[in-house]
């Protein structure tokens, strides 16, 4: 941690991000997938609804419905990744040691990599579509490029919660602190 002076809402994101009340939720590496997994399909989900929404004719409510409910649980979702990651990307720069830091860039990298993968990926389907059918597909250009847009905003969470590794257990750590200790 550096020595800038930590404001209030640093030192209560560092104690939200650090509580380990819910740490049964993400202990182990396939809870951490799972949790990813589970937050990956609910956003998909929720884009797949919003979607609807906008191209059905009329004005259906029920996919409004159903987004406000699948929201809850998208939200806890994202609270377990960040808890499993002890706020990676949620807490500011100068709160995260050097550790965290170099890990973020990591993070922010690689979902940088696959984001631009993602978006080149759709500009050709998009052109390929457009070239089959003899027309650029305008009705599905928004929507697609709003869930590129929504995976490149979530994609380093889902990185960092893939990422994140098991906390050292209080045996590992003894035993770790012996192996140190002078003398032995």
């Amino acid at each position: 941690m550096t020595t800038t002076r930590l404001t209030r809402y640093d030192r209560s994101m560092l104690r939200l991000m650090n509580d380990r009340r819910g740490q049964a939720w993400y202990a182990t590496a396939a809870r951490r997938r799972l949790a990813v997994a589970a937050h990956v399909t609910l956003t998909v989900a929720i884009g797949a609804l919003m979607t609807h929404f906008f191209l059905a004719e009329g004005e259906p409510l029920w996919p409004v419905a159903a987004m406000a409910v699948l929201l809850l649980p998208w939200m806890v979702a994202t609270g377990i990744i960040n808890n499993a990651t002890r706020g990676l990307l949620e807490l500011r720069e100068h709160v995260l040691d050097e550790r965290q830091s170099a890990e973020r860039s990591r993070v922010l990298a690689r979902a940088h990599r696959m984001t631009t993968l993602l978006l080149a990926a759709t500009a050709v389907a998009l052109l390929i579509t457009g070239g089959v059918d003899g027309n650029a597909p305008k009705a599905y250009a928004a929507p697609l490029l709003i869930a590129v847009l929504v995976v490149h905003w979530v994609m380093p969470l889902w990185v960092a919660g893939l990422r994140a590794e098991d906390e050292p257990t209080d045996d590992e750590m003894l035993e770790a602190l012996e192996a140190g200790a002078p003398g032995r």
